[in-house]
C-alpha cells in the first residue's frame, strides 16, 4: 500500500510540473484581456489556502490553477471559468466554471468527515465547480474576488466537499 501511495505521489509531481509548464507557455502566448488583464496571481484565503493564478484565454474566458493546502495537504486544481459584467457596475465581474483537482493528506489527525482506521496519507482526485465575484482596481494592478468552490471526489473519500468558500488577492499583470 506504501508503495501505491508513493507512485501515486510520483506522478502527482509530474503532473503539476506539466501544468507549471503550461502554465509559463500560456503566459508567455498572445491572448485577449478577459476584463482587463491577461494574467494575474496571489493568495486565496478561506477553507483552503494558498496561491492562485489567472490566465486570460481570450473574451470573457479564463483560466484559474491553484495550490491550496488543508488537513495536512496540498491539492492542485485547474479550472475554466467564463466572466460577465455584474450588476452594471463598472469593474465588478462574476464567474462561473470548471475543472478538476488531484491531492493529498495526512490522516494522522481528526478527520470531520470520517474516522480515519488507516492513519496514514490520502489521494485525492476529482471534479470542481466554482462561482463568484471579482473587482478588478485599474488604478492599482490589483483585483479581489470572493468564491464558492464545491468539490465532488472520485477517489478515497467519495462525495461532495461544499464548505471550499475563498477570497483572493491577485497582483494583475
Amino acid at each position: 500500500m506504501k508503495l501505491f501511495f508513493q507512485n501515486i505521489l510520483r506522478n502527482m509531481k509530474r503532473l503539476i510540473t506539466a501544468v507549471l509548464l503550461t502554465a509559463c507557455c500560456l503566459i508567455t502566448s498572445t491572448s485577449l484581456r478577459a476584463q482587463g488583464y491577461t494574467n494575474a496571481i496571489g493568495l486565496r484565503l478561506g477553507t483552503s489556502s494558498g496561491i492562485t493564478f489567472k490566465h486570460s484565454l481570450g473574451n470573457d474566458a479564463m483560466l484559474e490553477l491553484m495550490l491550496t493546502s488543508r488537513w495536512h495537504g496540498w491539492t492542485f486544481t485547474g479550472l475554466y471559468e467564463k466572466h460577465a459584467p455584474a450588476f452594471q457596475v463598472d469593474k465588478l465581474y462574476w464567474y462561473y466554471g470548471a475543472g478538476a483537482h488531484a491531492g493529498f493528506w495526512n490522516g494522522n489527525h481528526h478527520h470531520p468527515w470520517y474516522d480515519d482506521e488507516n492513519h496514514g496519507d490520502h489521494f485525492e482526485i476529482g471534479v470542481d465547480g466554482i462561482i463568484g465575484l471579482e473587482y478588478q482596481i485599474t488604478e492599482i494592478p490589483f483585483n479581489v474576488g470572493i468564491d464558492w468552490k464545491p468539490a465532488f471526489n472520485i477517489a478515497e473519500y467519495t462525495g461532495l466537499w461544499a464548505d471550499e468558500f475563498a477570497l483572493s488577492f491577485r497582483y494583475t499583470f
